[in-house]
Parts: C-alpha cells; sequence; structure tokens
C-alpha cells in the first residue's frame, strides 16, 4: 500500500502577483478618475483670455496610459506564470506511488537503509564512497568496488563510528582513482518510491520517506 502524505496546496505567491496586479489597476483606475475630474474642473474654470497649455494634461494621459499597459502586461505574465506552476504541480503528482532515479547522488535514507549504484567508466586502483548529510557534513566514508561498470551500494545508516543516524535526505559521491594516478569517471544514482508530493513551496517536493527531493532531480519514472 502506498502512503500518500497530505498534497498541500501552493503558497499564496501566484495569487498575491495576481491580487497586487488587480489592486494596481484599480488604484490607476482611482487616480485617473481624480485626474480627470480635476482636468474637466479646471478647463470649465479656466480665463478664456490666458487658456492653460494643453502639452501638460496630454503628457500625463500618455503616462496613464503607459503605466496601464504595464499593468496589464505585469496580469498576463502573472497569469502565464501560474499556468506553469500549476502544470509542473500536476506533472508530480503523476509520480505518486512510483519509483524514481535519482542521478545527483541524493538518496532517502528509510528505516534505517539507503540503497544506491554507482558506475566507474574504467578499472580503478581505488575508490572512495562518501555519504554526506542535507547539511554537506561527511557522515560516512569507506572504499568501493574498483572493477569497471556499475556496483550497488547498500547504507545501513550508520557513520564510521557506529552511530545509527537519523532518516532523512543523504548524498553519495564516488571518488576513484587509476593506477597510474589519473581521476576515473563516476557516476551515482539511487531508486526510491514517492510517497507524497508537497506543494506548498514554489517548487514541487517529491516525499521519499522522510525527505523531500525537487521535482527537478527525478530523472527517470518506472511502476
Amino acid at each position: 500500500m502506498t502512503a500518500t502524505s497530505p498534497v498541500t496546496t501552493p503558497t499564496a505567491s501566484t495569487t498575491t502577483t495576481s491580487s497586487s496586479s488587480s489592486s494596481a489597476q484599480q488604484q490607476l483606475a482611482g487616480n485617473f478618475n481624480t485626474f480627470l475630474q480635476l482636468l474637466t474642473t479646471q478647463l470649465q474654470n479656466q480665463d478664456p483670455l490666458s487658456p492653460m497649455d494643453s502639452n501638460q494634461f496630454t503628457q500625463q494621459l500618455v503616462e496613464y496610459s503607459q503605466v496601464e499597459q504595464q499593468i496589464n502586461s505585469n496580469s498576463k505574465l502573472d497569469t502565464l506564470i501560474s499556468l506553469g506552476q500549476n502544470q509542473a504541480n500536476s506533472y508530480a503528482m503523476s509520480y505518486l506511488g512510483k519509483n524514481v532515479v535519482l542521478s545527483n547522488g541524493q538518496g532517502a535514507l528509510t528505516n534505517g537503509a539507503a540503497d544506491w549504484t554507482y558506475g566507474l567508466n574504467g578499472a580503478a586502483a581505488s575508490t572512495t564512497l562518501t555519504v554526506t548529510d542535507s547539511s554537506g557534513k561527511v557522515v560516512y566514508s569507506g572504499a568501493g568496488q574498483t572493477a569497471a561498470g556499475t556496483h550497488d551500494f547498500a547504507w545501513n545508516g550508520k557513520d564510521n563510528n557506529g552511530n545509527q543516524l537519523p532518516d532523512g535526505s543523504y548524498t553519495l559521491t564516488a571518488s576513484a582513482t587509476a593506477s597510474d594516478g589519473t581521476p576515473v569517471t563516476t557516476t551515482v544514482a539511487s531508486k526510491a518510491l514517492v510517497s507524497g508530493v508537497d506543494l506548498s513551496g514554489t517548487t514541487p517536493q517529491l516525499v521519499i520517506g522522510t525527505a523531500e527531493i525537487p521535482l527537478a532531480n527525478a530523472t527517470i519514472v518506472t511502476n
């Protein structure tokens, strides 16, 4: 059974920007109406022998028009941003209950277990596997396989002193050196089940165990 965490609706960022555009439009309309009332009153009461210069009023009308066009442009841009975020949220929801493969080395320690695969493009004289926590602190370091190809690494969540670490997001890096001292190219990936989606931030987060992974970090989806 797939445990689905509550899906939180996005923050009010897009709603706020749309509301701001609407508020700005209303404020501009109010100011414009006041301006027209003042202009009409001044024209009605001007001295016929010394009429006012219309250039200033014309310039103000042009400026109001420019501001109105800018507000309309911002409103349309807010709409496009909102549509893009809604599409991203819908896409993230399709990941629920599926396995994702993360190719940036990030993985989730769940119930004291995390699994990665790492690859060596060539044979190595030595390989070092390093696990860091979400703050970038090294919590585990050990030797890895040296043969060219893909290898599995199952971590029990314990640091080098044997202390059990809490579940959460961890990152594995693999560094390898050939017999002549040159570096060997490595790749790291992990596979995990998506149990929920967090939409409360500006970008969707996939919930894996107790960890949250950015949607952009999930490169492959499998059943």
